[in-house]
Order: structure tokens, then sequence, then C-alpha cells
């Protein structure tokens, strides 16, 4: 699969909202990439967790976040199903699984459970397309997603026991 080309369907004008999800979608990937490398002994497909992490925000153009350039009339947290649903149309349910899945740690009913949906989703939370230069630590990521109850926080310190 050429990831480059559905973002090249959804994104084809070269403007702020495109290089934003060009350079945060790479963050993430690496991310993953790396904790692979780390962790050799994870029994995870390469290839379709690179595509993925490039994918996983696909959906953000149909929200209304004007702070991240996003121009759209849906409420942001709805980025991952709209997602989802736009790489289910493009015949990749995979790939629309971890869109769904990434959100916070996984909202309900779309808890990330593959390993690859794990991963994913925890390296997402490193990086804030509001702030793209900085790359938060475990701390500081698990601060944040305390506003969306301490279960997500658990969730998340477990991975990082896993992955860091």
């Amino acid at each position: 699969m050429d990831y480059l080309s559905i973002i090249n369907k959804y994104y084809p004008e070269d403007n702020a909202l495109r290089q934003l999800l060009l350079k945060h979608s790479r963050q993430v990937a690496d991310r993953c990439l790396q904790i692979v490398k780390k962790h050799v002994e994870l029994p995870v497909d390469v290839q379709f967790l690179e595509e993925a992490a490039m994918l996983h925000d696909i959906g953000i153009y149909q929200c209304d976040a004007p702070s991240i350039e996003c121009r759209g009339t849906e409420p942001y947290i709805r980025h991952g199903q709209i997602g989802g649903e736009l790489l289910r149309q493009e015949g990749f349910p995979r790939h629309a699984r971890v869109a769904e899945r990434h959100t916070g740690t996984g909202l309900p009913g779309f808890e990330p459970e593959t390993l690859e949906e794990q991963i994913i989703c925890y390296a997402d939370k490193f990086y804030s397309k509001s702030n793209p230069d900085h790359v938060r630590t475990v701390l500081e990521t698990a601060q944040s997603l305390e506003k969306f109850g301490h279960a997500g926080v658990v969730k998340f310190l477990e991975w990082a026991k896993q992955f860091e």
C-alpha cells in the first residue's frame, strides 16, 4: 500500500494542514519504528505499523479545530472514527481500526487491541499537533492524559513499561 497516495487524495493541496499532518504522522511512525527496533521480540507487522501510523489521523480535515488548521464541521473527538470510515472506503480495514482506536488511550468501545494498535496509540501521545516541535516526556504525557481519567494514565504507563 502506498500511504502517500491516500494522503494525497484527501490532502491534495500543499498547505499548512497537510504539512502538519505529514510531520505529526512521521513523528508517530518513527517512534513506532524505534520501539520495534528496540523490542525485536514483539511480533509486529512492521510495514503495516508504519503505514497505519502515517494514516492514523487521516480524518482531521473534516473536523473543526482552527488552531491546527482544521476547517471542517465535525467535533475533533470524531477524527478517529472519520478516519476509520475513510480507510474502510479505501479498502483498508486494519488501518481503519488503528484510526478508530488511537484517540486518548482508546475511547469506550474503541480501545486498542492488537499490538500494532497499542504501539501507535502509545507513540501518538508524545506528539501534539498544536505544538509539533515539542516531544513530550512520559511524565508530561501521563499528566496530559489525567484530564480524561486515571484509567487512561494507568494504561499509558503500562505501555511505557512495555515499549520503552
